[in-house]
Formats: C-alpha cells, structure tokens, sequence
C-alpha cells in the first residue's frame, strides 16, 4: 500500500498528492484516505474548474472490510453519491494495473490483481481489468421498483407521467443511484442543460435523479447524454449508460447488450440474462498527477 498523503509539510504549508483520473471525459480529483490521515476539505472548491483543480467528482479512496477499498465520491456541488460507474473503472484500474505508483509517477499502477472489489454507498461491486482500455465492471442488478429507486409514492417506473420542455413518460431505474431516462427521436437536440436541473429536483425523487435523453439507434446501439446529478452536463455517465440500456430493454426497444455513445465516447453494456447484473466495459485514464495545498481547501 503506497503512503500517499504527506508530499510535503513545512510549519505553515501541508501538501497531499492527488490523480487527475477520467473516464471518457467525465474527470474525477482522486485522494488516497487509506491511512486516515486527509483532513477536512472542502470537494466543491476543489471540483471547481475555475479556483479548484476541476472535475466533475472528487473521489477519495478509504480502507474496507468488506473488498479491495472503498470508493467515496463526492459530486461537484460538494453532495456525495452512492455510485458512480466511470470512477470505478477508474479506481479498478489503479489499483489492478502493474508496476508502483502513479501517485509518485512512477509506472502505471499499484498491483497486478485483475480482479477488483470496491465498496461503494451502493455496495459492492467487481471489476475485471484487462488493460486501461478494456475494464469490465460488473454493476449488480438494477433495482427498478418504486421503494428501491427511491419514489416518493407508488409509480409504474417502467412508465412514469411525468416530464418537461417536450420530454416525457420516463423510464426510473436505480443502478446504485436513481435515474429517469427520456427517450428521444435525436438526444442532440434536446436543451439538456436547460431542463436537467428541474427535472432533477422533480418531487417524485426525494434523493433527486440524474436524468438521461436515449436515443436508439439500432437493436444494439444507442445515442446517450446524462444531467448528472450535483454535478450538471458530463461527457460521459457509466450508470447513466447501464440505466439507458436497461430501460430500452423494459420498454423492448434494444436487446440485452448494447453499445452507448456518450459525447466523450462509447461504452459496452450488457444486462446479463442468466443473473440479471448489468456489465460496463470501458477505458479508464490518468490525466495528471499532483499537489494539493491543504489550507486553500480545508473546511
């Protein structure tokens, strides 16, 4: 286990590194809280893109009794989150891929597991790590009743009248956190960023939602963009991307796999027949590594 919290401390100055880490896009600031040492900090001015470092979730790695580590993700208006599917591939990655410290710069990774366990609020869930490009996680089973989303009353969740600014009538799936997925002649033409805060904050979602615009395409390939929930419009969103293939399925539009364009890229998703578990396979990267000085950021 690397120590990756005191880079530097002088009288006046604490220093902790951190990784820059995004998949397709959707950009996450990783801290190491393996060793308890990380002081209080405040995640929104960190994720801010402008007087922080930027991304669109800070994610800080804990130790867990239950698998490998425990992943805790805070979004970029500083709420933290049950799950969240790119920021698994990512953390799978780092602590699969082989040689030392990406932390320190120094090779690619921390081990040579291919297989990885993550806790999450969410609970636990797999990865395989085939190389940077190719990381399959597996998500579990959707949770697709009222109580399990959460609702805030009994509702068809396959069929949900409710909507806005055109969008209607969609699909809640919880894949460890809510969604509401529209589906949509052409997901590119649709004011995302004008009805997603809304339609996040609707009534019937007492934890809020993340909100996806679908667009199939074909049997096996859908067109995709996500409001995120508490943290706005991203490249990419990994459980947006399984609740998208899920719900197609409910409604009979695709088959069991398919491929998700994301404006940042593709994913591959299957919802497996055999146990019903959702499977994400994509890439995970380093965008930089660095310092974090403590006292711009602490609580």
């Amino acid at each position: 286990m690397v120590n990756t919290f005191t880079v530097h401390q002088s009288s006046s100055t604490i220093m902790i590194s951190l990784l820059k880490m995004h998949g397709l896009g959707n950009d996450f600031v990783v801290l190491d809280n393996r060793e308890g040492k990380l002081p209080a900090l405040d995640w929104q001015r960190i994720a801010d893109r402008h007087k922080g470092v930027g991304c669109d979730q800070v994610v800080v790695l804990e130790p867990s009794a239950k698998a490998d580590i425990f992943m805790r993700i805070y979004n970029a208006d500083g709420s933290e989150v049950e799950s969240c599917g790119n920021a698994s591939r990512c953390v799978a990655w780092l602590l699969a891929s082989p040689s030392s410290s990406p932390w320190k710069g120094e090779g690619r990774g921390e081990g040579q597991k291919k297989q990885i366990r993550i806790e999450t609020r969410a609970g636990v869930i797999e990865a395989q790590v085939e190389s940077a490009d190719s990381i399959t996680m597996d998500m579990g089973m959707p949770r697709l009743g009222w109580k399990e989303i959460p609702l805030k009353e009994k509702k068809d969740t396959l069929n949900l009248r409710i909507g806005k600014g055109g969008l209607k009538n969609p699909v809640a799936v919880n894949i460890g956190n809510p969604h509401m997925v529209f589906f949509v002649s052409d997901s590119d033409a649709v004011p995302l960023a004008e009805l997603g805060p809304a339609l996040e904050r609707h009534p019937l979602f007492p934890r809020h939602a993340n909100v996806g615009v679908a667009q199939v395409m074909a049997k096996d390939s859908i067109r995709l963009r996500v409001w995120e929930r508490g943290a706005g419009m991203t490249l990419a969103c990994g459980t947006g991307a399984c609740a998208a293939l899920v719900a197609a399925h409910r409604r009979g539009l695709t088959g069991r796999k398919a491929i998700v364009h994301l404006p940042g890229g593709s994913l591959h998703i299957e919802w497996r027949e055999e146990d019903g578990h959702v499977l994400m396979t994509g890439p995970a990267a380093v965008s930089f590594r660095g310092t974090l000085e403590v006292s711009a950021f602490s609580v």
